[in-house]
């Protein structure tokens, strides 16, 4: 699962720009998507919804991601990615923004609620659902992710039944 991103509508958020680095219009990126691709040289992305090139990009101190675009971009501006130019997760991966609003299902019980948020984890990421349960992603307990049927079904025993 690709947890990193956020969606807002059709929109993919995949960081922010920060701070300015160095005097050739160069930034921090702030909360940059794990997906290096998305940041290299000659990749797109979208400043005010607008298509802009990465220039370059580098590391710098405590490994922060410094990028350069085509044209000038305001401290703060969202670096997005239109959903429908998102690649094909790998089979059995899911973007964590299409999970949010599915239903949550105990095997053969109840509903658990919906998924309200997906949070990334140290060991693993969490269902965070909006009748206040927390369940971890990983395959002992998600059984199974239906995106059509807008449902995830968990398997018995992760959730205390008092």
């Amino acid at each position: 699962m690709s947890a990193e991103d956020s969606a807002e509508g059709d929109w993919i958020t995949v960081g922010h720009v920060g701070r300015p680095h160095g005097l050739r219009g160069e930034f921090v990126v702030e909360g940059a998507s794990e997906a290096p691709e998305r940041f290299e040289p000659g990749a797109r992305l979208y400043l005010d919804r607008e298509p802009a090139t990465v220039t370059s990009a580098k590391r710098a101190g405590r490994g922060r991601l410094v990028v350069r675009l085509d044209r000038r971009a305001e401290r703060g501006a969202a670096l997005e990615l239109p959903a429908s130019e998102l690649p094909e997760p790998d089979e059995g991966s899911w973007y964590a923004f299409r999970l949010v609003g599915l239903s949550v299902e105990e095997e053969g019980g109840g509903k658990l609620g919906q998924v309200a948020e997906v949070e990334p984890g140290v060991a693993n990421d969490v269902l965070r659902l909006d009748s206040g349960l927390a369940l971890p992603f990983v395959e002992q307990c998600v059984l199974s992710v239906d995106l059509e049927a807008g449902r995830v079904v968990i398997a018995p025993g992760f959730v205390d039944p008092g």
